[in-house]
């Protein structure tokens, strides 16, 4: 009896262990896609906030927190001076959340030299719920995370 009740309980473990009961497996890797935007051609649903993308999208992660989960992207720009950087929220639909990696350009010409910036979003559980996948739009590249 307690060999089954133990064969049992190993089984159900191992079968939680890539679902979505554990809360680990909530959202999965990283995926990346290679694009461009065109800054011009955004049209009149663009935010007009004198922000423009960040150069490239390096890193994308979803951490859970007791309260929801945060959304952590890790970007590139060109040159070095570039801040009040922003994941700005562009598209919201029953399964999609899309943001834009936003960044202010420097005042100068900036520095030489690349420049990583991290920024992240916090989102509760009511607004993950039926979430699948999170996307964060850079002006080179794009990358999404899915829940498994």
């Amino acid at each position: 009896m307690l060999r089954a009740a133990f064969l049992v309980t190993a089984l159900l473990s191992l079968a939680a262990c890539d679902s979505r009961i554990n809360p680990l497996n909530w959202f999965g890797g990283d995926r990346e896609q290679r694009i461009t935007v065109d800054p011009d051609a955004l049209g009149t649903g663009a935010i007009v906030d004198g922000r423009i993308l960040a150069a490239e999208i390096t890193q994308l992660a979803v951490e859970q927190t007791t309260s929801g989960a945060i959304v952590r992207a890790t970007g590139v720009t060109p040159a070095q001076g570039y801040f009040n950087a922003e994941l700005v929220l562009v598209e919201a639909t029953e399964t999609l959340l899309a943001y834009e990696f936003r960044v202010v350009p420097p005042l100068g010409s900036g520095a030489a030299g690349l420049q990583t910036i991290s920024v992240g979003a916090e989102l509760t559980v009511g607004e993950l719920a039926g979430i699948r996948t999170i996307t964060v739009i850079a002006q080179n590249n794009r990358r999404s995370v899915g829940r498994r």
